[in-house]
């Protein structure tokens, strides 16, 4: 009576764990020393489309493509002939339907009482579906690569405490160092410190507002030369990550150059290489509301080139530039950092002294007459050409009304100093 109570208790204990193997989702099966399969659970039987005494006593070759999944059969001999736990994946070909499957399998020994190998049990867990998701990642995150790798911009994601998350070759290029060496790094970690401060600014925008941001970002390197970047930032949530933005910056510093060189072109004359009259006037105007609003002194002087229709009628035109050049040149090694020299007509000159009053202003004319006095300038045919100029003085008075009485009395005194002979000065106030 007790045994058929133990034999009862023992067929329910299978039962129980037959049906805890038939429900766990995983593959589970034993095999003998030979190979042959003594155990499957419900899932093995439904890969093989049979039931369970058609699968006991058969090897793999009567389920699988053994010529192609043969990694299969020779795992199982490590295992059986020389006692090896193993926890590999396994590539398994189906022979009733030919499909190809993948299993994360792990592999042990089954020993008797005595430590013999008698076979082995298997569990297999089919990530056939997560490889091809994983594959199909790796071509998706591949073709991305390769298209933020090769666009004419730097791209990059950086979290709200400012870490790298991400940078393309061509952001890592710029800034010397591998994609790996920046990604998690502080941007005050790669970049110098007050220019990952400057570069923070937009960024800063992007988190506080939530929104798209767009500007220019100028760089200066250790040598001083500047670079120029069209930026845009869109603010990215990623899943339980903080706060990131992600960066598309194009360099413009071609076009900005190119556009300081139109706008200084376009204040610049371009024989003499000095300011035009329109700088002339933009300054004349700025630096007469300083003086006003800070009390200082200012002095205008206008300076004509004396008898220059006859340096052009008897040697040319080509004789007339020389003399332009050459007289602007040497009137501007005279100047201070802060005067302002403009040719303002064919012949003609002007002078803007900052913080000079009037009597100043008349020494250095009158030093500007004896210098041009001085310059030794020859023709092509090597005959001497005598320069002298004349120049015309006004200083800012508590009485004068605005820069263009200043400019209007300067070219009054002009054309006094020309009246009086030439090669002389003349101040109006």
């Amino acid at each position: 009576m007790q045994d058929n109570n133990h034999v009862q208790e023992l067929l329910r204990e299978l039962l129980s764990l037959r049906q805890v193997l038939n429900n766990v989702g995983a593959y589970i099966y034993t095999k003998d020393v030979a190979g042959n399969y003594t155990y499957a659970n419900n899932m093995v039987c439904e890969l093989f489309g049979v039931a369970l005494h058609d699968v006991v006593g058969s090897d793999d070759s009567r389920f699988f493509d053994l010529d192609i999944s043969n990694q299969l059969r020779l795992n199982d001999r490590k295992v059986l002939d020389h006692g090896e736990t193993l926890v590999s994946e396994e590539l398994n070909i189906i022979k009733a339907t030919g499909e190809t499957r993948i299993y994360w399998t792990v592999k042990a020994p089954v020993r008797d009482e005595q430590g013999t190998i008698i076979g082995m049990c298997g569990i297999s867990t089919d990530i056939t579906e997560r490889k091809r998701l994983e594959a199909e990642l790796r071509e998706q995150r591949q073709l991305l690569d390769t298209v933020l790798n090769n666009v004419d911009s730097y791209i990059y994601m950086k979290s709200e405490d400012r870490r790298f998350l991400y940078v393309n070759e061509r952001t890592a290029a710029l800034l010397g160092l591998a994609p790996e060496d920046i990604i998690g790094k502080l941007d005050s970690e790669v970049i110098a410190r007050a220019t990952a401060d400057h570069l923070w600014e937009i960024d800063r925008q992007v988190f506080d507002s939530g929104h798209k941001m767009a500007g220019e970002e100028e760089i200066t390197d250790e040598s001083g030369r500047a670079s120029y970047y069209w930026s845009v930032k869109v603010p990215i949530v990623l899943q339980d990550q903080p706060k990131a933005l992600i960066g598309f910056s194009t360099d413009i510093t071609e076009l900005q150059l190119l556009k300081k060189e139109l706008e200084r072109q376009a204040l610049t004359d371009m024989l003499t290489g000095v300011s035009n009259r329109r700088f002339f006037m933009q300054s004349l105007e700025r630096e007469f509301s300083r003086a006003r609003r800070y009390s200082t002194s200012l002095a205008v002087m206008i300076l004509d080139i004396d008898h220059f229709k006859n340096i052009n009628d008897s040697h040319g035109h080509h004789a007339g530039d020389l003399v332009l050049t050459r007289v602007a040149s040497h009137l501007q090694g005279l100047m201070r950092q802060h005067d302002i020299l403009s040719r303002i007509g064919g012949e003609e000159f002007a002078i803007i002294l900052p913080e000079t009053d009037a009597e100043g202003a008349c020494v250095l004319a009158n030093r500007l007459c004896e210098s041009v006095r001085e310059l030794a300038m020859h023709s092509e045919e090597g005959r001497q050409l005598p320069i002298t100029v004349s120049i015309g003085v006004s200083a800012l008075q508590p009485s004068t009304a605005d820069s263009q009485t200043m400019l209007k009395l300067a070219d009054k005194a002009l054309y006094l100093s020309k009246d009086a002979g030439r090669d002389r000065t003349c101040l109006l106030m």
